[in-house]
């Protein structure tokens, strides 16, 4: 079986690593899933998002010159839910459950610098009652 760029395809994991899993591919090839191509979130140990001899459909993401095949479990999984997501009319679903934007830019500024300034003042009252009062140290020295 020739393998394209994009296509998505049905793999047997034969190995994991700290760096990714290697899976066999229909036609015996191998190819690799990076760490961070196994799944949106962080993956601290690919160990608790796959187990060896998982069947898994990946995504083709490169081949290159020497035969190296990269892959990606997050794209098909990607790719196979915008499918479904969508319905008879065309729309995307998940553009109907964003929430509208309230208000303009500059309320939204203002918001973040009035919030901004209160964690600021928050961190300097709190560093002070740490040193013992604003320029203590100074102070004593004299």
């Amino acid at each position: 079986m020739s393998l394209e760029v994009g296509s998505i395809v049905e793999g047997l994991v034969t190995g994991i690593t700290n760096f990714g899993v290697f899976i066999k591919l229909p036609g015996g090839e191998t190819g690799l899933v990076h760490i961070s191509e196994i799944a949106d979130t962080y993956v601290k140990d690919i160990n608790d998002y796959i187990k060896k001899r998982d069947k898994v459909k990946v995504k083709v993401l490169s081949i290159d010159k020497g035969g190296k095949i990269g892959l990606s479990i997050k794209q098909a999984n990607e790719s196979s839910g915008r499918k479904n997501q969508q319905s008879q009319n065309g729309r995307d679903k998940r553009q109907e459950n964003k929430r509208p934007v309230s208000s303009n830019f500059e309320d939204r500024i203002s918001k973040f610098f009035k919030e901004s300034d209160e964690r600021q003042h928050d961190l300097k009252k709190n560093t002070e009652a740490k040193r013992g009062g604003k320029g203590s140290y100074n102070q004593e020295l004299g």
